[in-house]
């Protein structure tokens, strides 16, 4: 089904590179013609960060860190709650922008907003709580030990197009609880979220050259990464920009953490809850940004005796996505995000056909009338009898597609489960805890969700394996991965 908006505000705000207290207008990468994908129309011209640009926020940034890490951890708190408080208080603002930014429908940019607070809350409370380990061996001989979780310094901040506030979220207030500074490149696909977020970190009161934003070429981020004053790099994004960036950290040691992709199973037992199981399968893969989100259930393995069953259950919701105009508030999926994704996505699609997979529903690129008929709209798309092995079951298409592959055996299902070189997330859907548990334990991913349990709590650490990446945002271990252990032993004797 698919619709027509109304006449909201569009207004595109202006855009800058934002160093310490600095905002600069232009910037030596050039200008990048930003295009709303509801339309494909250029609707503004961002400024470009280059080298030089890089450099001078790095060496601000790594000004600023002497200062920040030696302000007392519950200012560092207090800060930061004043930056959630402000985040929701800018909650229709971000909506607006967030649907700017990439075509997100406004009723699913909305809810990160609150996700995106609730991230930052979250570490907020973590800087006062950052402590070390004692250690002791008695005896004339004996030593008295202790650790110290220090920061790195400076961090290199590399973040994708589909999820510019939460993934700013994900990353900024854990790396300043722990007393580090950033430098971020965000997207030029999605500038607009970036600029509202730097403007509340100011105004919520820290310090200048703390949180540096610009938005940059490739150059850029090859520079960033590529620094000597950067100590650690956090990437969001795919498996061959994270080659590169691994490549440029291997020549320096320097660490750093990696959120790539996935292509995560959604294991449907013939006990489950269907009202629950299909809705959960079909609306958060294929309508939910659009399918563009790299922990999405995007392959739903389906026990034998209720295939047809839910697949009937499946084309049904399908069926009634609203696909449109992403101000319209009706409307549930939107465009993708350029030319270039509808492209690889329908050759996804034709390859699919042609490797003998079914075409329940979808299937191609649709055309919308008016201002919206150059947009990036794909029909949410559904296969049954994929095979494992195909290049749809096996390849991350992020896009609105969901593949159906039939199971018979618990066994056989956590065998299909793993077949990938993905290992992000994996969902389960039974009324038998003990097989949650069974199942649970036996996938190899960074995370399991059971009978719809939400993706992206911040208390629970996220992140894969493989070719999903490496390193954790979230939980404890999320402000872990910005801290570094130095031990201390002194004799006693």
């Amino acid at each position: 089904m698919t619709t027509t908006g109304q006449e909201v505000d569009r207004t595109r705000p202006a855009v800058h590179l934002r160093i310490g207290a600095e905002r600069l207008e232009k910037g030596s990468g050039g200008v990048y013609e930003h295009v709303d994908p509801a339309t494909g129309q250029v609707d503004a011209r961002i400024p470009l960060a280059g080298v030089a640009e890089v450099d001078q926020a790095v060496r601000v940034a790594h000004e600023a860190f002497a200062s920040w890490r030696r302000t007392p951890p519950a200012e560092r708190r207090r800060l930061l709650a004043r930056l959630a408080d402000l985040i929701e208080a800018n909650a229709a603002e971000f909506t607006r922008r967030g649907t700017l930014d990439n075509g997100t429908p406004l009723m699913v940019s909305g809810g990160f907003v609150p996700i995106s607070a609730e991230w930052t809350r979250y570490y907020a409370g973590w800087a006062d709580k950052i402590s070390g380990d004692v250690t002791a061996s008695p005896g004339d001989t004996g030593e008295f030990g202790y650790t110290l979780p220090q920061p790195y310094g400076v961090i290199g901040v590399i973040i994708t197009w589909n999820g510019p506030l939460v993934s700013l979220a994900m990353k900024i207030p854990a790396a300043l609880a722990a007393g580090n500074t950033v430098v971020v490149k965000p997207s030029e696909l999605t500038p607009f979220c970036g600029e509202l977020f730097a403007d509340l970190v100011a105004e919520a009161g820290i310090p200048a050259g703390v949180v540096n934003i610009l938005p940059g070429t490739a150059e850029a981020g090859a520079a960033l990464v590529a620094h000597p004053l950067v100590e650690k790099v956090t990437f969001t994004g795919g498996p061959e920009t994270a080659r590169k960036i691994l490549c440029a950290c291997a020549e320096q040691m320097k660490p750093s953490v990696m959120e790539l992709g996935g292509k995560s199973a959604n294991i449907v037992f013939a006990d489950a809850n269907l009202d629950v199981a299909c809705a959960h399968g079909v609306i958060l893969p294929v309508a939910t940004m659009s399918g563009q989100g790299c922990a999405f259930p995007t392959r739903m393995l389906v026990q034998r005796e209720i295939y047809d069953e839910v697949i009937a259950r499946v084309t049904a919701i399908a069926e009634t996505i609203t696909v449109g105009d992403p101000f319209d508030p009706a409307v549930l999926s939107g465009p993708v995000v350029n030319a270039a994704a509808v492209d690889r996505i329908t050759t996804m699609i034709e390859q699919a056909e042609a490797d003998g997979a079914r075409l329940i529903t979808g299937g191609g690129r649709l055309s919308l009338d008016g201002e919206l008929s150059g947009g990036y709209f794909i029909a949410p798309t559904v296969f049954a009898d994929v095979d494992p092995h195909s290049r749809l079951g096996q390849t991350e298409v992020f896009g609105p597609v969901l593949s159906l592959i039939p199971f018979d055996t618990e066994e056989e299902a956590i065998f299909i489960a793993n077949t990938t070189r993905y290992g992000l997330s994996a969902y389960i859907q039974t009324a038998d805890l003990g097989r949650a548990h069974r199942v649970a334990e036996a996938l190899v991913t960074g995370e399991v969700l059971v009978n719809g349990a939400p993706n992206l709590a911040v208390h629970r650490p996220f992140g894969g394996l493989g070719l999903s990446g490496f390193g954790k945002e979230g939980g404890r271990q999320g402000v872990e991965e910005f801290l570094r252990v130095k031990a201390v032993g002194i004799a006693i004797a």
